[in-house]
């Protein structure tokens, strides 16, 4: 399975994207913005593509299970070795407040640093995401940054 964040805009604050999978569009994404230099728990994480693995250890994960219960929530979403960053998730959130270099999901946007109904979007693109997982397939996440390379996409 193929994730893809396609950034279109940074606002500053906050990197606004569109997530799809496997090509097709599944949701909007927000994340901190860019930095030439990483300030912690400020900074969206560098371009490139990178594996996801299910992280069954901490208070993310702790609190999903709480909040979705163990028959849905597998485990968090972890991007995997992301150059000096650690512990990059994919979870629920509004605007760069909740974020720490995450990338949140949301079903709206309005397009100045801000996405909604981001609970709505994480269970319907969660169970896709963990099911494959849980079968051992891998899954990778692609960023690329067309707010800063137009061209790329």
């Amino acid at each position: 399975m193929e994730l893809k964040v396609v950034r279109f805009d940074d606002s500053g604050d906050a990197t606004l994207g569109l997530l799809f999978i496997d090509g097709e569009f599944e949701c909007f994404t927000l994340e901190d913005e860019y930095r030439e230099k990483k300030v912690k728990g400020e900074t969206r994480i560098p371009a490139g593509t990178y594996d996801i693995k299910l992280r069954t250890v901490g208070g993310f994960d702790a609190r999903y299970t709480k909040k979705f219960g163990e028959e849905f929530h597998k485990g968090m979403l972890h991007v995997q070795d992301v150059p000096n960053f650690e512990y990059i998730l994919i979870h629920i959130g509004n605007t760069d407040e909740n974020t720490a270099g995450c990338l949140l999901v949301g079903r709206s946007s309005d397009m100045k640093g801000f996405i909604g109904n981001s609970g709505s979007a994480y269970t319907d693109m969660y169970p896709k995401v963990a099911k494959q997982l849980e079968a051992g397939k891998k899954v990778t996440i692609e960023y690329v940054d067309l707010d800063r390379n137009p061209d790329k996409i």
